[in-house]
């Protein structure tokens, strides 16, 4: 497997490349639009044929690229069933597995940052790897106070589903504001601070009491990310 994380500094958005050896064949999770030359770029010094690039959610602070990466590589864009971007490709649901060449992706449905939030779980050579989104971060949880966000859905999604898999789990999130890059699912269950609530009600008052601006670009990345990265008519 070929494997790379990539880093918009704007954004502090997290941008991943998986890539099968063998075939060549690639994919891309959260692609920023500023990036895309860098993408390309990549892609092309690597030898890789772009199959696949899927956003884990509807993105406030950025713009995808996923548009663009579609004209430009002839790759599929896909988000997840709930999203509100009728412009692309195609849609995964829980459960359903993406694939690349010979890797085995699936996708978790994991709302509460957003309504439409997924993360997806690969496993290779006996280590997993869950690209967690915005739901889970790097000692901290997304927030869940817009685009139909939920406190309790996200407690579900965390301790029912994500915090379920195998301790061992390489956590890679959607954005980092410190620097960090890399945890795993026991590191996060025993540090997180937001994941150390007795219940789902401590959860929701806790994520409930968070007073934070809106993201500087959500007027202008939300309704451009249901266009796929393209201006709205």
């Amino acid at each position: 497997m070929i494997f790379r994380q990539l880093f918009d500094a704007e954004s502090s958005t997290y941008t991943y490349l998986i890539a099968d050896k063998n075939t060549r064949e690639a994919m891309l999770i959260d692609p920023v639009i500023e990036q895309l030359d860098g993408y390309l770029t990549l892609l092309k010094e690597l030898n890789l044929s772009l199959q696949l690039a899927v956003d884990t959610h509807t993105h406030a602070d950025h713009i995808t690229a996923l548009g663009k990466l579609r004209e430009l590589t002839g790759c599929a864009a896909y988000v997840g069933a709930q999203s509100k971007a009728s412009c692309a490709s195609g849609n995964f649901s829980d459960g359903q597995i993406l694939t690349v060449g010979e890797l085995r992706i699936k996708a978790l449905y994991t709302p509460g940052h957003t309504d439409d939030s997924y993360s997806f779980l690969l496993q290779h050579d006996k280590q997993q790897y869950v690209f967690t989104g915005d739901t889970l971060l790097i000692r901290g949880t997304g927030r869940t106070d817009f685009q139909n966000g939920n406190a309790r859905d996200q407690y579900h999604s965390l301790f029912n589903k994500l915090l379920t898999l195998d301790d061992n789990t390489w956590v890679y999130p959607g954005h980092d504001y410190k620097g960090w890059t890399i945890s795993t699912i026991s590191e996060e269950r025993d540090n997180n601070p937001r994941l150390q609530v007795r219940d789902i009600e401590a959860y929701c008052e806790l994520m409930d009491s968070l007073d934070l601006p809106n993201p500087r670009m959500m007027d202008v990345a939300v309704p451009a990310n249901q266009a796929c990265g393209n201006n709205p008519v």
